[in-house]
């Protein structure tokens, strides 16, 4: 009988052993470190001072050390354990019960009376008919006689617009964004096609147009086109160099050097220089 005894106490104990061990919600969430005090001080701590030492000293949080190994103390005291955080809503209204027992009906605001619009058309026609045209008399008649419009006149001036029954009101929504148009470059080929339109368009008409008969020429056109001979000078040699021929010829054949000093000498009368070799010049 001992033995089993023994054994049934070794078995609730290695049960209990495996079993999970149930934290409180203390040690899951630790409440928040208070702030340090003298009390708490002991000799070799980082926060231990010399002379005249305060509970207030530990509560700036530039003077405040972070022991080794630990997180820093707050500086900050917090409100006791029975202290609820957030903000508390008074039930004024009684609950459920007050609301099943009574009803309370909302009562209207009692409405500040609209002041009426003055009738100057009134006005006016009664100060006109008593005599009085200058703005000093206006004003004393208005204030004499304060003439206003009555609720039921200035209905009938404020007519509602009439609208369509089936008027919707806002903004009318973008149309959507042709993309397939863009995909296949449809702006492109339409502006393509204007184009070409356009130049059919300007053939058409230049060809439409009059053509007028043979032009003739003025003498200011022929003067225009007048070109005036150049005398040509032979170039000075010396004596001993007339018959020597040349050493370098840069033209392909001969008539291409002479179609080249022909256009030289043409062109010499716009040319600058002694031997009309110069720069061109305007006319």
């Amino acid at each position: 009988m001992p033995e089993v005894r023994s054994f049934r106490q070794d078995l609730t104990r290695w049960k209990k052993q495996q079993q999970p061990v149930r934290r409180t919600v203390s040690q899951i969430c630790p409440p928040p470190r208070r702030p340090l005090t003298v009390a708490d001080i002991r000799p070799g701590m980082e926060n231990e001072r010399l002379g005249v030492v305060r509970d207030s000293m530990f509560q700036n949080p530039l003077i405040v050390k972070a022991e080794l190994g630990k997180p820093r103390e707050r500086s900050c005291s917090l409100p006791g354990i029975n202290f609820n955080y957030g903000l508390y809503i008074r039930g004024l209204d009684g609950g459920v019960p007050e609301a099943i027992g009574s009803w309370n009906v909302f009562k209207q605001q009692p409405t500040c009376p609209q002041e009426l619009t003055r009738n100057y058309i009134a006005m006016n026609r009664g100060a006109v008919k008593a005599g009085l045209v200058t703005a000093r008399e206006n004003f004393l008649y208005r204030q004499l006689n304060d003439i206003r419009i009555s609720d039921q006149d200035d209905r009938h001036l404020k007519k509602e617009p009439s609208l369509p029954p089936n008027m919707t009101f806002g903004i009318r929504a973008r149309p959507s964004t042709p993309f397939f148009d863009l995909l296949q470059h449809r702006y492109l080929q339409l502006w393509v096609q204007e184009q070409k339109a356009a130049q059919k368009a300007i053939k058409l008409e230049k060809k439409q147009k009059v053509i007028l008969g043979k032009l003739y020429e003025t003498r200011s056109s022929q003067l225009r086109k007048y070109k005036p001979p150049v005398k040509l000078d032979t170039l000075w040699h010396m004596p001993h160099f007339q018959k020597v021929g040349r050493h370098l010829d840069t033209f392909p054949t001969e008539a291409d050097r002479q179609r080249a000093l022909k256009a030289h000498r043409e062109e010499r009368a716009v040319r600058q220089g002694t031997l009309r070799m110069g720069n061109y010049t305007h006319p």
